[in-house]
């Protein structure tokens, strides 16, 4: 019977693997070096690590940074653009905005040049006339001319095309009759929404993964489908939810923040099941620190996101504001003096200066060996046998202590000083800076580095308390067996409310509907339930930006939408902008710009207490050792995490060990086993 469902999360530096089997409801961990520059081989060795037949796994589900990296590295396939004429350089202009606040130049070169940007006579209006009929023989000469170029995929690029895909449709008919390979992006399929430039970026950004993520997942199917995998492969997009991998495959772009989201869907279930609902997710992996906030149960969505400057993607993404403050980040001062973390990394190969692999430059992770905080006898990930403390201690003095003139304790204690700081940063900007008050949260840190830090965040931010979750290193992974099926939908309506045509809303709505539920029916996945939420971004006539409308819409007894009419919308926008700027604008009329879709498909959740502890003895420390706080030695006590019975409580120092992560809780802080195994964090003079 086939009964594991495995989530493979891909990061900079490991690649994550977490088991669950449904058929006795144990779950099983492994953590192996992330593998360059092809990540399949560490993606196929973490699973087979634990499931040696591969046709008892009944679903992967892959959490992917192909995708970023080929963005953020520029490392994208070579692409061409048709568009129409006129817009040739609408890439290169983006919205007028520069890299550098300061300073009159701001270099910037789009994924692809400006020889590759082809343009073709076509027009069509804002209101969806065709004011000009597309020219389809300069279509089929630009796209041979960008063949022979060695353009591996192609973008369509046509104005207004999302009032009206007429044209758009006809030259993609054209262009795929000669192009050699399925790699054609549209802009009416890709982002059917006004604002030319994010539409054109998103498509472009599309095309310019879709050699790269589909060619990599693809020889992941095969090489599990050759294993004698028969189950269901599918892909963890940037809003939180799963897709088939064709569907990830010809929408790559959806995959941009595909890794971290899956961290942030599996830290807001463990934590509303531990009794939590505001919480802020810290993921620390070895090559940056991912700050999330989930409020009220709800993890927050950007309808639009920059992976780098001019890189810019419209498409739902769940909000991580991230910083390079990794394990592996490298420390350095400059010129001035100054103490710096990153965000240059030393990743997996080589690594910090104690993996003994090349590097020479200090790390984070080097600084928590050489203060005791990590064993040097049992690094994590299975590559090393020992950490190499007196090189790390080397590293620093050479690097950090004599330039700052600190021995080699003080230089360590800076550096982790520092990259706490940074961190702390990183959480105020999702909390403070956007109105919450983090004392009413709690601090959820996860990934391989990320609860070694959790003492100096409730320090720091002053958060109440932390929650380790039982297997923080593979939260990520976790999270894509968590996470549910979802498809969003977008269509630019841009009407005002009282002349809204409710018979064409309607039919977008249905449209976007039954998309949704095709793409469900597809699925070999069985769902617990089918969810269609709709809502409008809406603005006052003069406003640029908009807010989001949640509107409530009926289906009929056979599935078809019974769309929302004046009045709904109205009293809808009223209770929506009210609640985002505490007034209405007297005598403002009311338009309705887009229509935002989503179907969910409930993908069955397992129950968090099957990972906790079965044994109820109480555990002794396996060893003590010195440990390094705030200027001396003391004496730390040493568990295995894992053995811990539920209901333990724990005093600092201590440290808790196993195989995906090491926990500290600090002097002063005091540690908690709940019934889920999650390790809970106070101070002790605050535990109740």
């Amino acid at each position: 019977m086939n009964s594991k469902m495995i989530g493979v999360d891909v990061g900079g530096t490991f690649t994550d693997v977490f088991i669950l089997d449904e058929a006795n409801g144990t779950a099983e961990v492994a953590k192996v070096p992330t593998t360059r520059p092809d990540q399949s081989g560490g993606f196929l060795n973490g699973i087979q690590q634990r499931v040696s037949d591969l046709s008892q796994i009944a679903v992967v589900v892959h959490g992917t940074t192909a995708g970023t990296n080929a963005l953020l590295e520029r490392k994208g396939a070579k692409i061409g653009v048709i568009c129409t004429q006129g817009l040739r350089d609408v890439l290169e202009m983006r919205r007028r905005d520069r890299p550098r606040t300061w300073g009159l130049r701001g270099n910037f070169d789009p994924v692809v040049a400006r020889s590759q940007r082809l343009e073709v006579p076509e027009r069509t209006l804002a209101d969806g006339t065709i004011f000009t009929a597309v020219d389809l023989g300069a279509v089929k000469q630009a796209a041979e001319k960008l063949r022979d170029a060695g353009c591996l995929a192609i973008a369509i690029l046509f104005a207004n095309s999302y009032a009206n895909p007429k044209n758009e449709i006809a030259a993609l008919e054209v262009i795929r009759e000669i192009w050699p390979n399925e790699h054609v992006s549209a802009s009416h399929e890709i982002l059917p929404e006004i604002r030319e430039f994010e539409r054109f970026s998103t498509t472009a950004l599309n095309a310019y993964l879709q050699p790269e993520v589909s060619g990599y997942l693809g020889r992941l199917e095969k090489a599990l489908k050759s294993g004698g995998f028969d189950g269901e492969f599918m892909v963890v997009q940037s809003n939180g939810g799963v897709m088939a991998v064709d569907t990830a495959s010809k929408h790559p772009v959806r995959t941009a923040l595909s890794g971290p989201a899956a961290g942030v869907i599996a830290a807001g279930y463990i934590a509303s099941s531990a009794g939590f609902d505001n919480i802020i997710t810290g993921d620390m992996g070895g090559t940056s620190f991912d700050v999330s906030l989930i409020a009220n149960g709800q993890s927050m969505l950007s309808a639009q996101t920059s992976i780098d400057f001019g890189m810019v993607v419209r498409t739902p993404m769940i909000e991580i504001t991230t910083i390079g403050a990794g394990g592996g980040s490298i420390a350095w001062v400059d010129k001035g003096g100054l103490l710096n973390i990153g965000p240059e990394s030393a990743g997996s190969d080589p690594g910090p200066v104690a993996y003994g692999l090349g590097n020479d430059r200090p790390t984070v992770t080097d600084a928590n060996v050489v203060l005791g905080r990590i064993d040097p006898d049992n690094p994590i990930g299975g590559k090393l046998e020992r950490l190499d403390v007196e090189a790390a201690k080397r590293a620093i003095d050479t690097h950090v202590g004599e330039a700052l003139g600190l021995n080699t304790l003080a230089a360590a204690e800076a550096i982790l000083r520092v990259a706490n700081s940074h961190m702390a940063g990183a959480i105020r900007l999702v909390s403070i800076e956007r109105g919450f008050d983090p004392k009413r949260f709690a601090f959820m840190p996860f990934g391989g580095g990320g609860a070694l830090h959790a003492g100096a965040m409730l320090d720091e931010v002053g958060i109440a308390r932390a929650i380790v979750p039982r297997y923080p290193g593979v939260t990520s992974a976790m999270g894509c067996v968590i996470a549910d099926m979802r498809q969003d939908f977008v269509q630019t309506l841009n009407s005002l409310v009282d002349h809204i045509d409710l018979k064409a809303l309607k039919a977008f709505m249905q449209s976007h509907r039954d998309q949704g539920m095709a793409l469900l029916d597809a699925a070999r996945t069985q769902f617990e339930d089918r969810l269609v939420t709709f809502e409008f971004d809406m603005a006052y006539i003069g406003q640029t930006h908009t807010v989001s409308v949640p509107i409530e819409v009926a289906f009929d007894q056979n599935g078809y939408v019974v769309p929302p009419d004046h009045d709904t919308i109205n009293t809808a926008f009223d209770a929506a902008y009210t609640q985002a700027f505490g007034r209405l604008l007297k005598n403002g009329v009311r338009r309705i710009l887009n229509l935002r879709s989503a179907v969910t498909g409930k993908r069955p959740k397992f129950d968090l207490e099957t990972l906790a502890p079965t044994n109820s003895d109480p555990v002794s420390p396996k060893a003590t050792r010195p440990v390094h706080f705030a200027g001396q030695w003391e004496e730390t006590a040493i568990y295995e995490r894992l053995s811990l019975p539920i209901g333990t409580v724990i005093d600092g120092p201590v440290i808790l060990e196993q195989p995906d992560t090491t926990v500290l809780i600090e002097p002063g802080l005091q540690g908690r086993v709940d019934r889920f195994g999650n390790t809970i964090i106070e101070r002790i003079g605050d535990v109740k």
